[in-house]
């Protein structure tokens, strides 16, 4: 899992946030804000394996700002991560605990020309038909990989959502998947027709044998190799290769399915409070960004094919 050894990454914003109070004389309200975001900072972190500080590069940074960026969030929340992450950065080198300062470099992403990565329909179909060419063989890890791709691109879900999904959680029949989102709150998802024949044959010809001869038995609905709860790492690895392959950059990791899947709801016309309910977002406002990125499309395929564009 990258990074250990060294200081925990939380312990070190902790002792950096008395450091603020305490030499810096910052306020009250300045400390818990920096404190908040760095904490996200090292859950985001965890996310990408690093639980330690000296984990903390560049790259990383970047990918926290734009993964913020990705959620709506507005310029001046990412200007302050930002600065919240320099100075950070700055103090671990100064405490030796980083060899070199990683966010010199750091620069706030402009939050507005950063729309989020939406994949074409064609990319999607050369990504299910390499997915189900690798399942062919019937070995379990490519029919459990098939599945759960299927699945993030099927109900738009985050991928934590669908490494939380137990083995109760899909309703076959009804073609439907219960999850918890964010802040334990509970949505019902529908899936279609593609995804459940996915998911029926990594029931039938995967799991059985993913869980045998696993110490327990787990209610995980994807599990690993060794028969355990397949983890949010293993996910964005498999997204990254996925979408090493294909022209555009951006993020790769598996935010770009669900960003695909919410603008290919809405470009085929689906409602946008319906779309809201599907992704499980608290507020309307962070489904509109969604909004743009089919008003950008449209524009740009009206500019190459409008004669009088």
């Amino acid at each position: 899992m990258g990074h250990h050894g060294g200081v925990q990454l939380d312990h070190a914003v902790s002792r950096f946030a008395v450091y603020l109070s305490a030499e810096r004389g910052f306020s009250e309200n300045t400390v818990r804000s920096y404190r908040s975001d760095l904490a996200q900072l090292a859950d985001f972190a965890r996310t990408r394996g690093v639980e330690s500080a000296e984990g903390v590069s560049l790259e990383l940074l970047r990918d926290w700002l734009w993964d913020g960026s990705q959620h709506g969030l507005a310029k001046s929340t990412l200007a302050r991560r930002s600065a919240a992450a320099r100075s950070l950065t700055a103090w671990l080198a100064r405490t030796g605990e980083l060899a070199a300062d990683a966010a010199t470099r750091l620069r706030a992403p402009k939050a507005d020309k950063h729309l989020p990565r939406v994949l074409t329909r064609g990319h999607i179909d050369g990504i299910f038909a390499w997915l189900a060419a690798r399942a062919e063989g019937g070995d379990p890890g490519p029919l459990r990989d098939l599945a759960v791709i299927e699945l993030l691109y099927a109900s738009a879900l985050r991928v934590s959502e669908v490494t939380g999904l137990d083995t109760n959680s899909v309703d076959l029949g009804r073609l439907t998947v219960r999850v918890v989102g964010k802040g334990s709150k509970e949505r019902v998802v529908p899936f279609g027709v593609p995804a459940r024949n996915a998911i029926v044959r990594y029931l039938e010809q995967a799991r059985p044998r993913l869980v045998d001869g696993a110490e327990q038995p787990t209610p995980a609905f994807f599990v690993t190799s060794s028969g355990k709860r397949l983890g949010t790492r293993a996910v964005y690895t498999l997204v990254s290769t996925l979408l090493a392959e294909l022209p555009g950059s951006g993020p790769s990791g598996p935010h770009t399915l669900r960003h695909t899947a919410a603008t290919h709801l809405l470009d085929g016309g689906a409602d946008l409070r319906a779309v809201q309910e599907l992704l499980g977002h608290a507020s309307l406002g962070t489904t509109q960004i969604y909004t743009h990125v089919s008003t950008e499309r449209l524009t740009e395929s009206y500019r190459s094919a409008h004669p009088r564009a």
